[in-house]
C-alpha cells in the first residue's frame, strides 16, 4: 500500500512541481509588489519601497478604477445572462432529432478550438470600415456603424464576440446535463397530461439549476479576465467604453510602469472573483441539498 502511495505521488510530482512554479510563485510576487511602490520612473535605490497597504487604500478612491470594475461587472451580467439564455436554447434543440443534428453539433464545438486572440483578430477584419461584412450591411439598413467612435457600438459588439465565442460551451454543458436526467418524471408527468411548459418549469429546470449554475461559475470566472479578444478589437476605447478592469490594470501598467499600484489592482481582482465563485458555489451546493431532501 505505501509503495503504491510513494508510486502515486511520484507520478504526481511533475505536475505538482510545475503548477508550483507557474502559480504559486508568480501569485507570491504578486503579492510582494502590491505591498511596494514600484516603479522603473524612479531614481535608483528608490524604485521599490515598502508602502505597506497604501496601494490598496489608493484604489478604493481611484475612480476610473471603479469605474472600469463596475463597466466589467456589466459585461459579465450581460455576456453570462445572454449566453445562459442562447445556450439553454440550443440545448434544448440539440436534444430533439432532425437532419444535420451531428453537423450542428460539430459547428458549435468550432469557436472553443479558437484561440481567443486569434478571435480578436478574426473580429477586427468582421469589422473593418473598409472591407468588413458588418459595417457594409449595417450601411445598407442605414446604420453607420464605427466601433472606433460609438462607445456604445463597441462595448455591444465586444459582448457580440464573447456570445459567439462561448455560447457554444453553455451549450454543449447544458446539453450533456440534459441528457443525464432521469427519465421517469418526465415520463410520469406526461402520463399526467402535463405541458411542455409545466414539464420545464417543474422538472427539467430544477433538475438542470446545478448544471446551470456550475455552467456560470466557470464563465463568471472567465469573463472578468477576459483580455485578448477586446485588446486586439477595440485596446479598450474608444475612450473608455470597454476598458474593463482586465483591461485598465494593462493600460495603467504599460503608460505608468507603476508595477506595485498595477499588482494591487490584480489582487483586488482576484478577491472580487472569490468572492463571486463562493457566492456561486454556495448556491450549488443550497440546491443539492434540496434536491437530495
Amino acid at each position: 500500500m505505501k509503495h503504491s502511495q510513494a508510486k502515486g505521488w511520484g507520478l504526481l510530482a511533475p505536475t505538482i512541481i510545475v503548477l508550483f512554479v507557474m502559480g504559486m510563485i508568480p501569485f507570491f510576487s504578486v503579492i510582494y509588489y502590491s505591498v511596494m511602490k514600484y516603479s522603473v520612473y524612479a531614481k535608483p535605490g528608490q524604485n521599490l519601497v515598502f508602502t505597506g497597504l497604501n496601494n490598496f487604500r489608493k484604489l478604493v478612491f481611484d475612480a476610473e478604477f471603479m469605474t472600469s470594475v463596475g463597466r466589467g461587472l456589466l459585461f459579465v451580467v450581460s455576456t453570462c445572462t445572454l449566453e445562459l439564455l442562447l445556450g439553454l436554447g440550443l440545448a434544448i434543440l440539440l436534444t430533439t432529432h432532425f437532419w444535420g443534428k451531428g453537423v450542428v453539433r460539430t459547428i458549435l464545438t468550432l469557436p472553443l478550438a479558437v484561440a481567443p486572440i486569434t478571435i480578436g483578430s478574426i473580429w477586427v477584419l468582421m469589422t473593418n470600415l473598409d472591407m468588413g461584412p458588418i459595417p457594409y450591411f449595417l450601411k445598407k439598413l442605414g446604420i453607420d456603424y464605427n466601433i472606433g467612435e460609438y462607445g456604445g457600438q463597441a462595448f455591444w459588439t465586444t459582448i457580440l464576440v464573447d456570445i459567439w465565442h462561448w455560447t457554444p460551451f453553455m451549450a454543449l454543458t447544458l446539453l450533456a446535463g440534459l441528457t443525464t436526467l432521469p427519465k421517469d418524471p418526465f415520463e410520469s408527468a406526461e402520463v399526467d397530461g402535463a405541458t411542455k411548459f409545466q414539464v420545464f418549469r417543474h422538472l427539467t429546470l430544477p433538475m438542470l439549476t446545478p448544471v446551470i449554475v456550475t455552467s456560470l461559475f466557470i464563465r463568471v470566472m472567465d469573463t472578468l479576465r477576459i483580455f485578448d479578444e477586446v485588446w486586439m478589437l477595440t485596446s479598450g476605447g474608444p475612450g473608455s467604453a470597454t476598458r474593463y478592469a482586465s483591461i485598465h490594470v494593462v493600460r495603467m501598467n504599460i503608460r505608468q510602469k507603476d508595477y506595485g499600484y498595477g499588482a494591487s489592482m490584480s489582487i483586488f481582482l482576484l478577491y472580487l472573483s472569490i468572492v463571486l465563485c463562493w457566492l456561486l458555489l454556495n448556491i450549488v451546493q443550497k440546491i443539492r441539498k434540496e434536491t437530495t431532501l
